[in-house]
C-alpha cells in the first residue's frame, strides 16, 4: 500500500510551492473572517461564526468543484470555452431580473442558491478568461496581423462590461478589462490598435466616472477623506484609523477596534485594513509577499508553457495571475488610501462563498496545467487513480 501511494504521488507531479500557497492563502482567509465578522455576525444573526460557517460551507463546494477540475483534461476547457462564456452572459441578464437577481445596498449581483448565493461577476471573470485564451489560440494569426483580429473578443468584453455596468458593478469591469488588455498585449495585438483600444477604454471609464455623481464623489474623497471623515470618506477614515492603530506587530488575533461596527464591510471589502490592526505591518507584508509568490510562480508556469508551445495553457495562466494580482492591488489600494473605494473582494481572504470557490477552481486548473506540461501529455487523473501499481505488475 505504501509503495502504490508512492508511486501515485511520484506520477501526479503536483507543484508542491503552488499547493502550499494555495493552502495557506485559504487557511488564512478563513482565520481573517472568522476574526473580522463575529461583531457582525452576532449582531445581524446571533450566532458569532455565522460568516465563518457560511464560508466553510463554500470552501467545501469548492474542495469539490477543484477536485472535479483536476480529474479533467485542460482541452476539455478550450473546447466549451465559447459555451461557458455564453451561460455566463445569460447569468449576466438573469441577475438583472427582479426575483431572480438579489439586491443588496443597491445592487443586483447575486443569485440565490440556497446554501450561498452566487455572484455572477465571479463567475464571468473565470469564463471570459476561458473565453479570451481560447480565441487568442484559434484565432492567433488573425489577431496578430490585423486590427479585426480583436473586434470579436472586444465586441463579448464591451457586453459583458455593459450587462455588469447595469447592476452596478463597475469594479469587476474593471478587472476584467484589465486582464482582456493584458491578455491581447501578450497575444501580440498590433501595438497601434492597442494603444487606441487602451485610450478608448480610458476615456469611456472616465466619462462613466463623470456621469454617475456618486462614483464622482469617491474620485474626490479618497484624496482628502478628512474633509468629511463622518461622511463620504468614513470608510476610508476608519480603515486609516485600523492600520494606524495596528503599527508593526498589530493589537492581536481578535482584538481589532475598528471591526466593531466602525469599519464598513469589515469583513469583505476591509477586511485587509483589519488584517494590518490585528497582524500589524509585519503580518499584512507577510501576507502580501505570499501572494506575490503565487502570482510569481503561475508567471513561472506560464513561460513553461510557451516554451512548450502550450499557448492555450499559457494564455490562462497569464489571465489568471493577472486577475489575481489585480484585484488584489484594487482591493489593498482601496483599503491604504491611494485608490478610491470599490467593492472589490481580496482573493482568498474576504468572505464571500462564490469568490472562494471560484478562487478554488482557479487553483486546482493551474495545479492541472502544471501536471500536464511535466507529464508532457493530458492523461485523466482518474485513469492514474485506477493504474495498478509496479508492485502488483510484478506479482
Amino acid at each position: 500500500m505504501k509503495k502504490s501511494s508512492q508511486s501515485l504521488l511520484s506520477s501526479i507531479h503536483f507543484d508542491p510551492i503552488i499547493m502550499i500557497l494555495f493552502i495557506t492563502l485559504i487557511l488564512f482567509g478563513l482565520v481573517m473572517v472568522s476574526s473580522s465578522s463575529v461583531e457582525i455576525a452576532q449582531r445581524n444573526h446571533h450566532q458569532a461564526f455565522y460568516y465563518l460557517n457560511r464560508q466553510m460551507i463554500a470552501l467545501t463546494i469548492g474542495l469539490i468543484a477543484g477536485f472535479v477540475v483536476l480529474l479533467m483534461p485542460v482541452s476539455f476547457w478550450h473546447d466549451n470555452s465559447k459555451l461557458m462564456i455564453l451561460l455566463a452572459i445569460v447569468l449576466l441578464v438573469l441577475v438583472l431580473i427582479p426575483g431572480i437577481g438579489r439586491v443588496v445596498n443597491g445592487s443586483s449581483r447575486w443569485i440565490s442558491l440556497g446554501l450561498f448565493n452566487l455572484q455572477v461577476s465571479e463567475v464571468v471573470k473565470f469564463t471570459f478568461i476561458l473565453y479570451l485564451s481560447s480565441y487568442l489560440v484559434r484565432k492567433k494569426t488573425m489577431v496578430q496581423n490585423s486590427h479585426e483580429g480583436f473586434i470579436i473578443p472586444l465586441t463579448t468584453l464591451a457586453t459583458v462590461a455593459f450587462l455588469l455596468l447595469l447592476e452596478p458593478d463597475m469594479g469587476a469591469s474593471v478587472v476584467i478589462v484589465i486582464t482582456s488588455l493584458s491578455l491581447m498585449l501578450i497575444a501580440g495585438v498590433p501595438l497601434l490598435s492597442f494603444i487606441i483600444l487602451s485610450l478608448s477604454l480610458t476615456f469611456i471609464g472616465s466619462l462613466l466616472i463623470y456621469l454617475e455623481p456618486y462614483r464622482l464623489e469617491r474620485l474626490k474623497t479618497f484624496t482628502n477623506p478628512w474633509h468629511d471623515p463622518f461622511g463620504s470618506g468614513f470608510q476610508l477614515t476608519q480603515s486609516l484609523m485600523a492600520f494606524g492603530r495596528g503599527e508593526w506587530f498589530g493589537v492581536g488575533l481578535g482584538h481589532s477596534l475598528q471591526k466593531q461596527f466602525y469599519l464598513p464591510e469589515a469583513h469583505t471589502d476591509f477586511i485587509f485594513a483589519v488584517m494590518a490592526e490585528e497582524l500589524g505591518a509585519i503580518g499584512a507584508i507577510i501576507f502580501v509577499l505570499l501572494l506575490v509568490t503565487l502570482i510569481t510562480r503561475i508567471f513561472t508556469i506560464a513561460y513553461k508553457a510557451i516554451n512548450q508551445q502550450k499557448l492555450f495553457e499559457a494564455y490562462l495562466l497569464f489571465g489568471f495571475a493577472t486577475w489575481i494580482a489585480v484585484q488584489a492591488f484594487i482591493n489593498i489600494g482601496v483599503n491604504i488610501g491611494i485608490l478610491p473605494t470599490k467593492g472589490l473582494t481580496l482573493p482568498f481572504i474576504s468572505y464571500g462563498g462564490s469568490s472562494l470557490i471560484v478562487m478554488c477552481t482557479v487553483a486546482a486548473l493551474v495545479l492541472r496545467i502544471d501536471y500536464e506540461l511535466k507529464v508532457k501529455k493530458p492523461i485523466s487523473l482518474m485513469t492514474l487513480l485506477n493504474r495498478p501499481s509496479k508492485s502488483k505488475n510484478k506479482k
